[in-house]
């Protein structure tokens, strides 16, 4: 039986991210899809190590932007009311 190279404990990965700063873990030696970048390698647990390091917020980057601006916008109504 063939097991897949995502479930392979011993296999080797890249660390790979996309334009919403969402990260994964892809098993060298397949193509890296369009619209993911590789930033790390190693095995599993070096990769898992690094995610959890620099994945610290799970939100996507478009509602992070979403949510600064609406906090922006907020901010200058409350100066406009205070005014």
């Amino acid at each position: 039986m063939m097991t897949s190279p995502f479930d392979d404990p011993d296999g080797r990965f890249n660390v790979v991210v996309n334009d919403e700063e969402q990260y994964a873990l892809w098993p060298e030696g397949l193509d890296i899809p369009a619209g993911w970048s590789p930033l790390a390698s190693g095995d599993l647990a070096e990769c898992t190590a690094y995610v959890e390091e620099h994945w610290v917020d799970m939100r996507p980057r478009s509602l992070k932007s979403a949510m600064a601006a609406n906090a922006t916008a907020q901010a200058r109504t409350t100066e406009d009311v205070s005014a």
